[in-house]
């Protein structure tokens, strides 16, 4: 009499479970929602000093264009029917730059307003900062946690 031989337990079980189960699946989308809530943050934030930077750079900008204004006309107010630089409407990524108040012959104060920051700058290149990661009247706040 020929007998056939029966698979192991083990052979069974491994052929029966095809998938994976509840616990498994909930296991993973718990690392992943872990994950998600540390680097989110951070990724935001680095986000953010890329649009900051933008914003300052386009403040530097805009400050030696009024430079060079003084210079061909000797004052940082409309001279002569030419508009001031920051009489016209700039933008420089996702901030907006303006005149601060009206130049004068003698002075004047540009802002870049964006992301819920502000930062100004004036002709003699004092710096201040108004937003989340705090207020400054000094220097500009560029990234998180950075002092005054």
């Amino acid at each position: 009499m020929l007998t056939i031989p029966r698979p192991s337990a083990r052979r069974r079980a491994a052929r029966l479970q095809k998938g994976f189960t509840l616990i498994e699946v909930m296991i993973v989308v718990a690392i992943i929602g872990i994950l998600a809530a540390i680097a989110y943050p951070g990724y935001r934030d680095y986000v953010l000093r890329g649009r900051i930077a933008e914003g300052t750079a386009g403040l530097q900008t805009l400050r030696a264009d009024m430079e060079r204004h003084y210079q061909n006309h000797r004052t940082y107010a409309t001279a002569n029917s030419v508009t001031t630089p920051c009489g016209t409407s700039r933008v420089a990524g996702s901030f907006a730059l303006s005149c601060d108040g009206t130049p004068t012959d003698a002075a004047f104060t540009i802002q870049a307003i964006g992301d819920g920051f502000t930062f100004k700058i004036d002709q003699r290149n004092v710096r201040s900062t108004t937003g989340p990661w705090g207020n400054c009247a000094t220097a500009w706040i560029l990234k998180k946690g950075q002092a005054c």
